[in-house]
């Protein structure tokens, strides 16, 4: 790791760049959004674009990567939103519309999923980090999953699906937009419903 620049105060490992990086990006990004480049992140930094580019190739791999640190602090938020909701069609159904209704007002979360970023990003709602994201999300409900039939591979198509949902809301949330309890039934019918069939496995058929 190279030690000139930093405003004259070098971190000590790779590890320790990396985050004084994230920090600086996430500091522009609670200032402007999504509306930053790597030249700002250097300037803070007090170094130069090309030792920013030896970790971050581009602006865009800096933005996922200071949006994907601020994951930990979401998953809190919705955890605690849906505690106490154990129904799976219930708790996905809520924490669909709470993640559609929180993230264009969460500017580091959106930098995944919103609009303005969703040409660079739109692949990366499937990408092992996101879909293990959704997991984790799913695992955190207060749902007894295994008991109500769900393996973890029906809970890793589960998270891919909700991605999905949450993006594509994200992309184009309709004309007009739903909110409240209108979103609220709507994905109720069309995609808590779909989890009966998962949620009673009597009632499945074989191939």
């Amino acid at each position: 790791m190279r030690t000139h620049g930093w405003s004259g105060s070098a971190p000590a490992t790779d590890e320790e760049a990396v985050a004084r990086i994230l920090a600086a990006a996430n500091k522009a990004i609670d200032a402007r959004g999504a509306d930053l480049s790597i030249a700002d992140v250097a300037r803070t930094l007090g170094v130069t674009r090309q030792t920013v580019y030896r970790y971050f190739p581009s602006t865009d791999a800096l933005l996922q990567a200071a949006a994907m640190a601020s994951a930990t602090g979401f998953l809190d938020r919705m955890a605690a939103h849906l505690s106490g909701i154990t129904d799976p069609a219930e708790a996905v159904t809520e924490g669909i519309a709470a993640a559609v209704e929180s993230l264009p007002n969460d500017k580091h979360m959106g930098l995944l999923l919103g609009p303005e970023r969703v040409g660079a990003f739109s692949a990366e709602v499937t990408s092992d980090v996101a879909l293990a994201f959704a997991g984790s999300l799913l695992r955190r409900f207060d749902v007894d999953w295994a008991a109500r039939g769900f393996s973890d591979s029906d809970l890793d198509e589960l998270g891919e699906h909700l991605l999905r949902i949450v993006q594509s809301f994200m992309v184009d949330p309709g004309r007009p937009p739903r909110h409240g309890a209108e979103l609220r039934r709507y994905l109720r019918r069309w995609v808590g419903a779909a989890l009966f069939s998962v949620d009673h496995p009597s009632t499945r058929t074989s191939d």
